[in-house]
């Protein structure tokens, strides 16, 4: 036979070892694996409406078929589930370059009367047509054997292309839900690589004072865990015995939510040696988010403050954000700061520098608003579920971790919204708490 594409060497088509076809055939990872239901089922049915013994789902590569699906034969371990290439009628459809092959008579035909499977395979008559991927490979076959010469009807024929029609449909959906897992999977690593950028590695040790955070993501109600988001915090010395910590909030989530807490995260640093009052340092955050191209307003919270003799004394401005929360000696929780701007959005923003002071026991807690929205996931049945945790909440929620330290305050407030939400958090959450622990 005259084959498009030439032959090889060994007088098989050429296109048996066409490095394209072989990397889709590989990109099935269908080879080497035992029989599954879908593709038994077609054989069978290819089978039982031809009225043939024999039906066949074969990978073809440069060497053997591989019988994905067998029906009529005998054959339950993988290497009894193929044949060397030159003993099957499959390089046909591979060397045809995606045309069907029909055989009424193999042993009266001239194209296969000397092909050395003829006799030993017992075939009377073959049908065949190709497995095609969406670029036009040929993957392998989908045939029937007749133990006896016959001539196949227009109907068997018509049958036998949609079912390969079908298997490899079967096999491109196959190769596009690996794809997208594995698309999936790389913008989940991607969000992580960016979410750890936007969060301190490890907390700034700062003498005399005790500091925890966390961060937990948002549950994404479509793809878990592929969005980066805005939430982000930092704490950090600024000149002499000063230090400030930033928690902030940005809109929405995505590749532009993170340039912007990033931006946000690294300008409170570049400024804050200079700049004493939080408020003014918000102030000039501001200024630069109106400078971007791409504006996203942000809540945020910042605290400038040294450790002193007695525990620890700064000051506190709030941009849009939720007051802080300080949980005292005795347990009792007063919330702090005034309502301040929410930054990115006007040019002139009302922002207020409130002095705190912690004693020895106290504890400051910063957070943003996914733990104040907490909320049951929404398929929740209605007698299950339960009201937003808000401000209410979160405080006396500090107020029962009493006696903790910063860590295990952090562990307490990250378990009760766990508790709360049933590990299905609606927005990010970010919890930082500094505490002056009190004397041995």
């Amino acid at each position: 036979m005259d084959f498009p594409g030439g032959l090889r060497a060994d007088g098989l088509p050429a296109a048996l070892s066409d490095p394209a076809r072989l990397a889709a055939v590989q990109a099935t990872a269908l080879l080497d694996t035992g029989p599954e239901e879908v593709f038994e089922d077609l054989a069978s049915l290819a089978a039982r409406i031809t009225g043939t013994g024999r039906a066949f789902v074969t990978l073809v590569d440069a060497e053997r078929s591989f019988w994905k699906a067998c029906v009529g034969v005998d054959a339950d371990a993988l290497e009894d589930r193929q044949n060397p290439v030159e003993q099957s009628f499959c390089y046909f459809l591979v060397g045809l370059d995606g045309e069907p092959f029909i055989v009424d008579d193999a042993a009266a035909d001239p194209r296969t009367e000397h092909h050395p499977s003829v006799g030993p395979m017992g075939i009377g008559a073959w049908a065949g047509y190709p497995l095609l991927d969406p670029e036009g490979h040929v993957l392998g076959s989908f045939c029937v054997i007749d133990d006896s010469p016959r001539a196949w009807s227009r109907a068997d024929l018509a049958t036998l292309e949609t079912l390969a029609r079908s298997v490899a449909a079967e096999i491109h959906l196959r190769q596009s839900l690996s794809a997208a897992r594995a698309a999936q999977q790389r913008s989940a690593d991607l969000a992580h690589s960016l979410q750890a950028g936007l969060l301190p590695p490890r907390l700034r040790e700062i003498p005399g004072v005790e500091a925890a955070a966390s961060y937990l993501p948002a549950s994404n109600r479509h793809y878990s865990d592929i969005e980066v988001g805005g939430d982000f915090y930092d704490l950090f010395h600024t000149h002499g015995p000063n230090y400030a910590a930033v928690l902030g909030d940005v809109c929405g989530k995505g590749i532009q939510a993170a340039q912007v807490s990033s931006m946000a995260r690294y300008t409170v640093r570049a400024d804050a040696g200079e700049v004493a009052s939080p408020a003014e340092l918000l102030d000039r955050l501001n200024t630069a988010l109106l400078a971007q191209s791409a504006p996203r307003f942000l809540t945020a919270v910042h605290t400038a403050f040294q450790p002193v003799a007695d525990g620890l004394s700064g000051a506190i401005a709030l941009a849009g954000h939720p007051p802080a929360l300080v949980r005292r000696a005795d347990g009792s929780v007063e919330p702090l700061g005034v309502p301040g701007t929410l930054l990115g959005v006007m040019n002139t923003v009302h922002l207020t520098d409130v002095p705190f002071h912690l004693s020895p026991g106290d504890l400051l807690l910063l957070y943003t608003d996914g733990a104040t929205e907490a909320r049951p996931r929404p398929d929740t049945a209605p007698e299950d579920a339960r009201a937003i945790f808000d401000e209410e909440d979160l405080a006396a929620a500090l107020a029962a971790s009493h006696g903790l330290d910063a860590e295990g305050t952090i562990s307490h407030l990250t378990s009760v919204l766990d508790a709360h939400h049933g590990g299905w958090a609606s927005d990010d959450t970010a919890l930082l708490a500094l505490r002056v622990p009190p004397p041995p």
